[in-house]
């Protein structure tokens, strides 16, 4: 026990390492697997080779990006004492990172598709076996990336700003460690929203232009090898819902933590860890929550083809929380001293405790509640399908109000878990709770990344003429991931207001300010800017994505009028050109939402300065929050809806199926639903984080140098200076009633 105590920091980048293991070992045996014939591995080839083509386009975008921001942040670095040119480094790992986290989700994803495929052909067991574990090598990843970076990222910092050559530890000079450390969360944010953007616009462009032109006029299959825009329409599905929700949890990971790490800086206690227990906790949740989301990802499974999918992954999502549960009590136990206090807050370390439990049952009921109002049969989902019987406006009208209303319940949970974390421990509590949250973030993503897999294995197996009995495997494997898919987005949606809640804490000591004060005009102002943010937001991305979807219709259209005998196969579509528009539209209408989010606190904080920036932080949150639910929510129950027709539904005792015209009602609401759950709508809490993070980096910049830095703070955290002595004990005078005494 002692020899872990000593080498604790050590031992979180080598879970991160297993965990990478783990991935390459899943990612071998998802190779291994039958592609299927000639034409299937065609068809495979053009996915992979147009997912690829965006990827370098956008990744040359944002290497100038990049080594902008890097060079201005270097800068930065030397105005401030706590900070330093280093976080222009650590800002370019984070980057590098993120695009690698989206990279191999992307790689498996187009060679996991067509593997689910001809798995298809099989048995729905052996399909679901293929596509999820094809998931599980982006999920368990992207997590083991994120705790490789960030576990070997602090022991650098950590030897470099804070143990001296003496061997003593002083709190103080961790501050500017874990101030460049936040470039590594910065540098994960930035490319996470430009993928997402990009991504969604990419995506959503290629699927208006296929369903519209393809379904509706053509009246053929969306994944007809006859359509156009289907090649571009699933390679979408992997820039998008695959490589860009890679980048997107792992800058919600990475975000997570650092803020945790950042609260826990603050908090007044003796430990046998030298001190940084509260600091090195969240780290070592989250590798202890890797660990046990590789073991519940062997608890998904089916046996026959009457088998619930859902089922399963509920298994696999219910074992990992509830194991990372059970872990993280002991966790608390072994490292946490008896009492701690934050601000004057005071609390136990079973207050932690409390605080974790609160954010993974947060988690679950979002999951739950999400679920309820986008899964088919539920009566959210059925009151569209209802709906649509009367016309295309009535189904759009019914799919605005199911998303409004699913915003109320999650609403009411997160409050709840905020006030409950707070309670326990204060703003510490309600940041190990967002951590508590994430630390299963390995199979939230596995069950996400599934979807659009399976999504892709039904167009290759429309594609290529495969029976009927292929693609109704596919289907069903389909339908279960638009769920996921938006339970997805709702955790993510929770984790960032959490998470964005204890940025914004840390921002409030770093800036030196006491207390946002709204009866001020100008930081009212702010808020009301905030809350207008998202909605400028979500109209840049949902805008851009009718304006390359316009150009794809355009090009379907002509390819069909222009192009004799696509209709009777006997002409090959000109499937790179649209491939073509989506890729040049992405990368173009992508960069006016991203500078949004960077420019805008730099200019509010520098020009009104840190209170009106912390009501500018404060309107962005919560509008962003219910923004994305609302959107994400709408748009799952709109696909689902069009999805249940396909399947055949009853409405007033009469059976509509395919190309009925209810059925075509349901693909406009579809079609309008695409933009919310696929661009705008997931992005936001890339936002909300992104604006938090970077006021964070601009706080010592702007700071008033009063508040929690500048009074009782600046005591605590002088008391707080550790040394340790030949035998490795540290000598720390914190007792809380000192403490009050002299900072009184």
């Amino acid at each position: 026990m002692e020899f872990l105590q000593e080498n604790l920091i050590y031992l979180i980048p080598v879970l991160g390492v297993v965990g990478i293991i783990i991935m390459a070992i899943k990612s071998a045996w998802v190779s291994k697997q039958d592609p299927g014939d000639e034409n299937m591995q065609r068809l495979s080839g053009y996915i992979a080779d147009g997912a690829m083509a965006f990827l370098k386009a956008e990744w040359k975008i944002l290497g100038y990006f990049s080594a902008i921001a890097a060079i201005l942040l270097a800068y930065s670095g030397t105005l401030v004492e706590t900070s330093s040119w280093v976080i222009a480094v650590s800002f370019l790992i984070g980057a590098f990172t993120s695009a690698l986290a989206g990279y191999i989700g992307m790689n498996i994803a187009t060679k996991s598709n067509v593997r689910t495929t001809q798995a298809a052909r099989t048995n729905l067991a052996k399909a679901l076996q293929v596509s999820f574990t094809g998931g599980s090598v982006m999920g368990i990843g992207v997590a083991g990336l994120a705790v490789l970076g960030l576990g070997s990222l602090f022991i650098v910092f950590y030897q470099m700003y804070v143990v001296n050559v003496n061997g003593n530890v002083n709190g103080i000079e961790m501050v500017k460690a874990l101030e460049v450390l936040a470039g590594f969360s910065l540098g994960a944010e930035s490319i996470a929203l430009f993928a997402r953007v990009g991504g969604g616009i990419y995506t959503k462009a290629a699927d208006v232009g296929a369903d519209l032109v393809g379904k509706v006029e053509a009246g053929i299959p969306e994944d007809d090898v006859r359509n156009p825009a289907t090649i571009a329409d699933n390679v979408g599905d992997n820039v998008g819902d695959v490589a860009g929700m890679g980048a997107d949890l792992f800058g919600s990971y990475v975000a997570t933590i650092l803020a945790t790490m950042i609260l826990g800086r603050e908090i007044v206690s003796v430990d046998n860890f030298g001190g940084i227990a509260p600091i090195l906790l969240p780290m070592l949740i989250a590798g202890i929550g890797l660990i046990l989301s590789i073991v519940a990802c062997s608890f998904v499974k089916i046996k026959k083809e009457t088998d619930s999918v859902q089922n399963a992954l509920n298994l696999g999502n219910w074992s990992s929380i509830i194991l990372t549960a059970i872990v993280s009590f002991f966790a608390v136990q072994w490292m946490l001293p008896e009492e701690m206090m934050i601000r004057g807050f005071e609390f136990t370390k079973m207050d932690v405790f409390y605080s974790i439990a609160v954010g993974l049952v947060v988690g679950a009921l979002m999951s739950i509640i999400t679920e309820y109002y986008t899964a088919m049969g539920k009566r959210p989902v059925m009151s569209i399908i209802k709906q649509s019987s009367t016309g295309h406006a009535t189904n759009i009208i019914s799919g605005l109000s199911v998303g409004m209303e699913s915003t109320v319940l999650p609403i009411l949970v997160l409050a709840g878990g905020i006030y409950g974390s707070f309670y326990f421990a204060g703003f510490y509590g309600v940041a190990i709770a967002a951590a508590g949250m994430m630390a299963t973030t390995a199979m939230q993503l596995s069950i996400d990344a599934f979807g659009p897999i399976a999504d892709n294995a039904g167009g290759i197996a429309e594609m290529s003429g495969l029976p009927p009995e292929v693609r109704e495997r596919t289907d069903n494997l389909d339908a279960v991931g638009n769920t996921t898919a938006a339970t997805g987005k709702g955790f993510a949606i929770a984790s960032a207001a959490l998470t964005s809640l204890a940025l914004f804490a840390a921002f409030v000591g770093v800036a030196g300010i006491n207390a946002i004060d709204i009866y001020k005009a100008d930081v009212l102002a702010g808020l009301f800017v905030g809350g207008m943010i998202p909605f400028i937001f979500s109209a840049l991305c949902i805008s851009a994505v009718g304006r390359a979807a316009m150009d794809m219709v355009n090009e379907v259209r002509r390819q069909f009028h222009e192009i004799p005998g696509i209709m009777e196969y006997k002409a090959k579509p000109e499937y790179e050109k649209c491939v073509a528009i989506s890729t040049e539209a992405s990368i173009r209408e992508m960069m006016l939402p991203g500078a949004i989010a960077l420019i805008v606190p730099i200019i509010i904080g520098f020009t009104f300065g840190p209170e009106v920036l912390g009501g500018l932080l404060a309107g962005v949150t919560v509008s962003g929050v219910l923004m994305g639910m609302f959107q994400s929510n709408a748009g799952g129950a709109w696909d689902n809806a069009k999805k249940s027709f396909e399947k055949g539904v009853e409405i007033n005792g009469e059976m509509f199926f395919k190309k009925s015209e209810p059925h075509k009602a349901s693909v406009t609401g579809d079609t309008v639903g695409d933009p919310f759950k696929d661009t705008s709508g997931p992005s936001m809490n890339i936002l909300i984080k992104l604006m938090s993070i970077v006021s964070l980096i601009i706080a010592p910049h702007i700071s008033t140098g009063s508040g929690h830095t500048g009074g009782e703070m600046d005591v605590k955290r002088d008391i707080k200076t550790i040394t340790v002595d030949s035998a490795g004990t540290p000598f720390v005078d914190t007792i809380s009633n000192k403490i009050d005494t002299i900072a009184r």
